[in-house]
């Protein structure tokens, strides 16, 4: 049980801090939000990979419990311990800076074309995330936390100004809650940055799993090659 608190509470911490950078960033205009945001990201994975696997997205748990990295009775009470980080977060955003934020699509942008922006980013935040964090072919590696900082950087720069660049359920719900409540704002594209997300996450998994299985095949024939060589 304590080892489960510790992930749950690690994943509450890295979520609360990456939905602050997005709030305060994006609150005050800043040019260079997606690199704050990407840097954000980056240092909670390196902080809590090690602890929970440093998730702070229920998509990025979607797609690890669909491979098995994540226990299915593990999900629900990861993605409760981001929703809250993400919540308080954006609510501590409100009380420093006295305003609301929450990803909306981009003037000139249907939801279509958010959605789209959505799905893909995420499924690419996910694809990363297994091939650098959770494939047994990278295991142990460095370098896992710049490569899943950057695709938030890279998706952020990309497809902000379309969807608002969450890629996350959880920078979806947290501050969509906050800017509803307190802000005066809506729940009506909400819907957007669940679906894209967990799409995302889910073909993701399927894409990852074909590749694995796939490596797999191949170092299986080329270990029996080997055997019969040697046999020879």
């Amino acid at each position: 049980m304590a080892t489960l608190m510790k992930n749950y509470l690690t994943e509450f911490v890295g979520t609360f801090f990456l939905v602050l950078t997005i709030g305060l960033t994006v609150l005050q205009g800043s040019q260079f939000a997606p690199l704050a945001i990407g840097a954000s990201l980056m240092i909670m994975v390196y902080a809590g990979g090690h602890v929970s696997g440093g998730h702070y997205n229920p998509a990025v748990s979607l797609a690890a419990m669909l491979r098995g990295a994540l226990p299915k009775s593990e999900y629900l009470p990861y993605v409760v311990s981001q929703l809250l980080g993400a919540t308080i977060a954006a609510w501590i955003a409100y009380v420093i800076l006295g305003k609301t934020f929450a990803p909306t699509p981009g003037a000139g942008h249907s939801a279509t074309h958010a959605l789209l922006v959505e799905f893909l980013f995420t499924f690419a935040l996910c694809y990363v995330v297994l091939g650098s964090a959770v494939s047994k072919k990278t295991q142990g590696n460095s370098f896992y936390g710049l490569a899943i900082g950057f695709t938030i950087v890279v998706g952020a720069f990309a497809g902000g100004a379309i969807s608002g660049g969450a890629y996350n359920p959880a920078v979806g719900i947290g501050p969509t809650i906050i800017n509803a409540t307190l802000g005066g704002g809506s729940w009506s594209a909400l819907w957007i940055y669940l679906v894209g997300p967990l799409a995302g996450a889910v073909v993701a998994a399927v894409v990852f799993g074909i590749q694995e299985e796939a490596a797999s095949v191949k170092v299986d024939s080329g270990a029996s090659r080997a055997q019969t060589a040697t046999a020879q």
